[in-house]
């Protein structure tokens, strides 16, 4: 269950980061990935490795959850999760990808991709999504 409260940032605010997060898009349609253990679906995105750069993680975790080989990246925004009761923030990455091709899904945590018109009502985690795509419309 997604219960954090999410605030989004100008990119570059917040400078040092948890996590990443694409808003990927092909063929005209957002790009969604389902992982093999849950029946949600979800923006590509993960822990930034030690030693890693956002940027580096982004890609990284593009290709692997979704096979992306050929795109465009940028940074969109950055944004801050805090969960009820905690004085723990997540601080992440978010970046807008324009996906040119894709090879095989490997081998990883995911079952499968898919292509959606609007972004589905069953979101793994649905505050950071909206928060996201939020900030995405005031563009």
């Amino acid at each position: 269950m997604d219960d954090k409260t999410i605030k989004t940032y100008s990119p570059g605010t917040l400078g040092c980061y948890d996590y990443v997060v694409m808003l990927s898009r092909y063929q005209g349609k957002y790009l969604l990935s389902r992982h093999k253990g849950r029946t949600t679906w979800e923006l590509q995105g993960g822990h930034i490795e030690p030693g890693e750069t956002a940027d580096d993680a982004a890609r990284r975790e593009l290709y692997e959850e979704s096979g992306a080989v050929l795109f465009d990246i940028a940074p969109l925004c950055d944004y801050s999760g805090e969960e009820p009761g905690k004085n723990n923030y997540g601080k992440g990455k978010v970046f807008e990808v324009s996906i040119k091709g894709i090879g095989d899904l490997p081998e990883s945590e995911m079952e499968e991709i898919g292509l959606f018109e609007d972004i589905p009502d069953d979101l793994t985690y649905p505050n950071i999504t909206r928060a996201i795509l939020a900030y995405f419309g005031k563009r």
